[in-house]
């Protein structure tokens, strides 16, 4: 029997990624960590079946960043789902070799055809000596919240709150001591393709 109680059951049925689009938010801040959390959830998501260019990662100067960044991606996403490779390249054309008078043509492109299905937001937040580590997770918290309810796509607070760097380095599964750790963010992939299927169904009024 294990020792800890701690961490999600599995979920009760096989997940499958396949057809989802998956976006990954990341802060700057305390790169190393940063750098291993978001390679675990890539790879986790992988392997559940998300396609390689249904991930988009962007990365933003640190963790209060977070939530303007995963509400602009979530309605970017819906902006870029909807358009042409016209629009979005604001008519760029280039020349057709097959016509005699160099007629522009426009350029083929292939575009994005969904929006997000779920949002991953990765921050690294470690207690310093003032009160700007409670403010910055509580603010985080609560806005994150906000925009998973605001615009109805599954949001997952992959915020570390570390009290120490061991205590975050070990959450990244990059430990110091002879215990590495778990990397969270496998756990953060696990739940976005989840909550993103889950929310699939909902939508179409099937529970």
């Amino acid at each position: 029997m294990s020792d800890s109680i701690k961490g999600p059951a599995p979920p009760p049925t096989k997940l499958d990624g396949s057809p989802l689009r998956v976006a990954i938010v990341h802060s700057r801040w305390n790169k190393p960590v940063i750098d291993a959390l978001v390679a675990g959830t890539i790879a986790k998501l992988k392997a559940t079946g998300v396609k390689d260019g249904n991930i988009v990662v962007q990365s933003v100067p640190g963790s209060f960043e977070l939530p303007m960044a995963c509400s602009k991606l979530i309605s970017g996403s819906h902006v870029q789902a909807g358009a042409t490779a016209t629009d979005l390249l604001g008519g760029l054309t280039s020349l057709n070799p097959n016509s005699r008078s160099s007629t522009p043509a426009p350029v083929a492109a292939t575009m994005p055809h969904q929006p997000f299905d779920a949002v991953i937001a990765i921050g690294v937040l470690i207690k310093g000596s003032t009160m700007h580590f409670e403010y910055i997770c509580e603010s985080v918290s609560h806005a994150l919240m906000r925009v998973q309810l605001d615009t109805g796509v599954p949001v997952i607070f992959g915020v570390l709150t570390a009290l120490t760097d061991d205590q975050a380095l070990e959450r990244a599964g990059i430990g110091r001591g002879e215990n590495k750790g778990h990397n969270h963010g496998e756990d953060w992939a696990l739940a976005a393709v989840e909550m993103a299927s889950h929310s699939r169904l909902w939508a179409q009024g099937k529970f």
